[in-house]
């Protein structure tokens, strides 16, 4: 899996994700670069849009439950109002890394 990247651009952390995307399920990366974040849909026969966002353009990032014992559900709300749904392991350091972004 590869992805474009931009000048001066570096991996900070990246790992196994899950967008919730209008009821269903995508499976991907989720990249944290010194730039943005970034979504990478796995290749599996049905066409997604990875995903992109610039700190400038994040509101708010909260956690919400998806399971009641494991809770991994990480929101980006953006501010056009545009919610982004992530489940991720480990959500409190990655929300902790986005929100020194912006």
């Amino acid at each position: 899996m590869k992805i474009t990247m931009n000048p001066n651009e570096q991996v900070v952390k990246a790992g196994d994700s899950s967008l919730l995307d209008n009821g269903s399920t995508v499976k991907g990366k989720l990249i944290l670069t010194t730039q943005r974040i970034y979504f990478k849909a796995e290749p599996n026969g049905v066409e997604h849009n990875d995903v992109e966002i610039y700190p400038k353009d994040i509101r708010d990032v909260f956690f919400f439950k998806d399971r009641f014992l494991f809770p991994q559900g990480l929101s980006i709300i953006t501010k056009d109002d545009a919610e982004k749904k992530f489940l991720i392991k480990k959500r409190e350091e990655w929300s902790k890394m986005i929100v020194k972004m912006f």
